[in-house]
């Protein structure tokens, strides 16, 4: 139980930042745009990028699609410090750089131990295990011949 608990929590921690980040991109779209535009990405990229985190936060909070949301995010990540902070020279950039590769890092964590717990992905698996048992043939029926 702590276990789960514990994972919801991190599940949300992880994707703060995603959420904040991208509903601060949504309050200033046109200077998100032009800070991409800075390192040579499309201006139109600022809306999708913004919807991306806001969305893709939820979803991690909420445990939708929880593995290859993590896994999406890692390479965001990556390429984030990739794109955005490549002046190591810089201390601020390094840290930032090594900040998301850090992130990076925890979504792949996330997405290889697939914690399930206090999630949708978790209800969705449920049921279906539900609705494969209702339909599972009985093992007394079967072993009987009882029908």
């Amino acid at each position: 139980m702590l276990s789960g608990l514990l994972a919801f929590i991190g599940r949300v921690m992880l994707a703060l930042i995603f959420i904040i980040s991208g509903a601060m991109k949504l309050s200033d779209i046109s200077g998100t745009g032009t800070y991409m535009a800075s390192v040579g990405l499309p201006t139109e990229m600022a809306l999708p990028v913004a919807i991306l985190e806001v969305v893709g936060g939820l979803m991690i909070v909420f445990g939708v699609f929880t593995r290859l949301t993590a896994l999406a995010f890692a390479a965001f990540c990556l390429l984030t410090a990739l794109l955005f902070h490549r002046e190591t020279a810089d201390p601020m950039q390094a840290a930032m750089a090594f900040k998301n590769i850090a992130i990076a890092g925890g979504f792949l964590c996330l997405f290889a131990y697939d914690q399930k717990s206090w999630s949708f992905d978790s209800y969705r698996t449920r049921k279906r295990r539900e609705a494969e048992a209702r339909l599972a043939p009985t093992s007394d029926h079967a072993a009987t011949g009882a029908g």
